[in-house]
């Protein structure tokens, strides 16, 4: 029997994430991932939580030249996220627990995959 299950995505602003990815670890979600993309706001940050195999994920759109606070102060493995989308992407962060400051991966130009950037 296939099992199709919804998924659950919810749209969060800057400002709402610290909160929101605060209150579903205290709900005992864990963090399994985090990717970003470039569309034509800026970036598109995905952050997937995981709880008795129920995925549910933080949307959230932000302009390029806006600073996000790092949600490492909650859980600790998102250092790796965020240094990824730090060094290929060129997303901002504040207050990250890790950061490798653009040294995370060697590439070989600044933020490959926004070369604008």
């Amino acid at each position: 029997m296939e099992d199709l299950r919804e998924t659950v995505i919810i749209p969060v602003t800057a400002s709402e994430l610290y909160s929101k990815v605060s209150d579903l670890n205290e709900d005992g979600y864990r963090l399994v991932q985090a990717c970003c993309t470039k569309v034509s706001e800026g970036f598109e940050i995905i952050y997937s939580f995981d709880k008795e195999h129920e995925l549910l994920n933080l949307k959230l759109t932000i302009p390029e030249e806006e600073e996000i606070m790092s949600i490492t102060g909650i859980t600790w493995s998102a250092f790796i996220y965020e240094n990824e989308m730090q060094d290929l992407f060129g997303v901002k962060f504040k207050h990250m627990s890790l950061n490798y400051g653009g040294h995370f991966f060697k590439v070989s130009q600044p933020t490959p995959w926004n070369p604008k950037n």
